[in-house]
């Protein structure tokens, strides 16, 4: 039978760092998708360093099943940005992969087979979670989120998260900002269960200028300047990519395309790269002849 799965993108990370060592990072899932499906008779390369065939390895392993199998890909996610791109693509694809046999994985079965190809976002867990994006030791959710748009914003050329994630000085930088890290996780924890745009902005801000020290923006500041003066509740960032995002409630709709303006005008070196709406996280299916999509996790 003919499946596709697609999962989210996400615009970086509400909240990312460290808790007493503990690595972790806040879902940003956005409404940009990656979309994966399965090609029999074509036999996996043991030696590709592709991450979609990493995946389909990894996961024929997991369910123990013995084939040629590969993966095709429809992204519309830039890759090297911190949009999550690898890991939307490996967890559509195991997913896939899993359906194609007449199973389906948990989020916590793909976390653990993601986690053995890199470190991950965890866009597919349901709503936003508190996700260790590189042992998966901490899987929280924290619930769904209110309605919010970003306007999504690049500082211009790409980030290895492998190579991020190996720095030597990554342990002891997040380690000095691990004070503004717990009052961001609070006030993002807090506007989730109130489903309070703004608390969710003040700790995403927070969030993102202590990432200052670990990797610098351009214009951050001056960004965040002119998006609370247009009435944003707030500033989050790729934490270790290149985009970062304007929250919006959708009220203030109306007013994004100055915004846009005011801040290319201040900060040129920045691109404009879309809208987007904040969503929960998942994956969806798409079953032989059916065009409807439904929830797969």
């Amino acid at each position: 039978m003919n499946v596709k799965v697609r999962a989210p993108g996400s615009c970086g990370e509400l909240v990312q760092g460290t808790i007493d060592g503990q690595s972790f990072l806040i879902t940003c899932p956005v409404d940009i998708y990656s979309q994966v499906e399965i090609c029999t008779g074509a036999k996996p390369d043991q030696n590709n360093e592709d991450k979609l065939n990493a995946a389909v390895i990894q996961t024929l392993k997991y369910l123990k099943i013995v084939g040629y199998y590969a993966a095709k890909a429809e992204s519309d996610l830039p890759i090297g940005k911190g949009m999550a791109s690898s890991s939307a693509d490996i967890s559509a694809c195991s997913q896939a992969l899993a359906l194609k046999f007449g199973k389906s994985l948990t989020a916590d079965e793909i976390a653990d087979i993601a986690l053995a190809i890199e470190p991950t976002d965890g866009i597919f867990y349901p709503g936003i979670v508190m996700f260790d994006h590189i042992h998966g030791h901490l899987r929280q959710s924290l619930g769904q989120p209110p309605h919010m748009k970003i306007l999504i914003f690049d500082v211009g050329g790409a980030v290895n998260t492998v190579v991020f994630n190996r720095r030597r000085d990554l342990a002891s930088l997040n380690k000095n900002k691990e004070g503004e890290i717990r009052r961001a996780i609070a006030l993002v924890t807090e506007g989730l269960k109130e489903r309070n745009a703004k608390l969710i902005g003040q700790g995403a801000t927070l969030s993102a200028l202590a990432n200052q020290a670990i990797l610098y923006k351009p214009c951050l500041e001056k960004v965040v300047e002119i998006a609370l003066q247009e009435g944003a509740v707030g500033v989050n960032i790729a934490h270790s990519g290149t985009v970062l995002g304007v929250l919006f409630t959708p009220d203030k709709e109306q007013i994004f395309a100055w915004c846009i303006e005011r801040i290319l005008k201040a900060c040129p070196t920045l691109g404009f790269v879309r809208q987007a709406n904040l969503i929960g996280g998942g994956l969806w299916k798409q079953e032989g002849d059916c065009d409807e999509w439904k929830i797969s996790i």
